[in-house]
């Protein structure tokens, strides 16, 4: 198996701590330097949240964000993929300052479809926000990465398709094993990707212990894969993983020994079909 394979790193997510593991980035300059060194292992996208350089708590401010991507730009031709999720936002007007990151023009924006029970909270993306969302990134030349927690939201996707919001080739994150989506299984797995439509392009994650399962068949079946601290804290069993660098060397080495290459970041977008950067 010859195809080129898309590693994305998401360094930090909103729920891990340095309580649970120390090398959990929180400043943009951490961020930032955990990409790089996973860029350096051999990932091609990462998927940023920023946080409260002095608390570590969840943040969506917009000049976090851009500090973060100016400063991987600044650095390397990596792939940048800003959330959009919002998960702990509060207040009037969400649903802009969710859209915030767009305007910062990176390669790909996150895009959730459908609301959910997600841990202790509900993951509020009702038609409206997933229509809007859509839109707004086709109109910024911005690359969605469509998150999918459970097969519903595949065919919610498939309905954005067809409108001609979302432009080919849609781009499915696999989330598996999220605390109230589907399980990862091998049986949901294989489920979910033959539920994505024919010309979809596909990566698959899994939480705690399920990465590395998931991202092995993601591997055998030829698709893309995501690791990172934002999924999982630990290399194996009671051993925290030292950075997302040696989460990323991890897969890349199991990639090439299952015969898959890995793709640069110019690579990357070509098979995306996204732009290169301004």
């Amino acid at each position: 198996m010859n195809k080129k394979i898309i590693i994305t790193v998401a360094v930090t997510g909103s729920f891990p701590t340095k309580e649970m593991n120390p090398a959990v980035p929180y400043s943009p300059k951490e961020i930032a330097e955990a990409a790089v060194e996973s860029y350096k292992a051999g990932a091609a996208i990462v998927h940023v949240h920023v946080r409260d350089p002095k608390t570590g708590k969840p943040d969506f401010r917009i000049e976090l964000f851009q500090e973060v991507l100016n400063r991987i730009r600044d650095a390397c031709d990596m792939v940048i993929n800003l959330t959009t999720s919002g998960f702990w936002l509060t207040g009037p007007d969400i649903m802009q300052k969710r859209l915030g990151p767009v305007y910062l023009k990176p390669d790909i924006c996150s895009l959730d479809l459908g609301s959910m029970n997600f841990k202790d909270r509900v993951f509020n993306n009702p038609p409206q926000w997933s229509e809007t969302a859509a839109k707004c990134m086709q109109e910024n030349s911005v690359k969605p990465e469509i998150e999918v927690f459970e097969p519903g939201h595949i065919r919610q996707a498939v309905n954005l398709i067809n409108k001609g919001l979302i432009d080919a080739p849609p781009y499915f994150q696999l989330c598996m094993g999220v605390q109230w989506g589907i399980e990862a299984t091998a049986e949901s797995f294989l489920f979910m990707k033959s539920q994505l439509p024919d010309e979809a392009l596909w990566s698959v994650l899994g939480i705690g212990k399920d990465q590395l399962t998931m991202v092995t068949l993601g591997i055998l079946l030829g698709g893309h894969v995501r690791v990172g601290f934002e999924d999982n804290l630990y290399l194996s069993k009671g051993v925290l993983a030292k950075s997302n660098a040696q989460m990323v060397e991890r897969v890349a080495d199991l990639a090439e020994r299952l015969g898959r290459n890995i793709a640069t970041a110019n690579e990357a977008r070509r098979i995306l079909g996204i732009r290169n950067p301004e």
